[in-house]
């Protein structure tokens, strides 16, 4: 298998097309690809997401602790370079609510990494993360 990083695509399902287009669009600043009435592309940090409409769902959020914190399950995100991380979270520290504001998880352990939890507007839980050693990555 190649290590060549390959985008990854990932769909979810959002409530209010409208809303979430001006989420990932403006706030995030994700570039919008191509669209329909019923779903839209965008360009997630080199990634392919697409927000496909769909019902709301009435689902609580269910979560697993992680370092003392409640991980929302499921979630998705990007790993960003650190600072990249650091400039991100300051960018939208007034945009969003967090529900893990940014702090450094594994601290001083293997796997150290920044990370921080928020929901689109449709409920979808995002993580973003960063590590200072990206061959912390997968490390055991």
């Amino acid at each position: 298998m190649s290590t060549a990083l390959s985008p990854f695509h990932i769909a979810i399902p959002v409530h209010n097309l409208e809303q979430c287009r001006t989420f990932y669009r403006d706030i995030l600043k994700c570039e919008e690809g191509r669209s329909s009435e019923h779903w839209v592309d965008f360009n997630f940090f080199g990634h392919q997401l697409v927000i496909h409409y769909k019902e709301k769902s009435n689902e609580d959020l269910v979560t697993n602790p992680v370092d003392g914190k409640s991980v929302p399950v499921p979630h998705y995100g990007v790993v960003l370079p650190w600072d990249t991380f650091q400039e991100f979270s300051k960018s939208i520290a007034s945009k969003v609510n967090f529900i893990i504001e940014p702090y450094i998880r594994f601290e001083g352990l293997v796997g150290e990494q920044a990370t921080m939890f928020f929901l689109d507007p449709a409920g979808n839980a995002l993580e973003f993360k960063a590590f200072k050693d990206l061959n912390q990555l997968f490390a055991k």
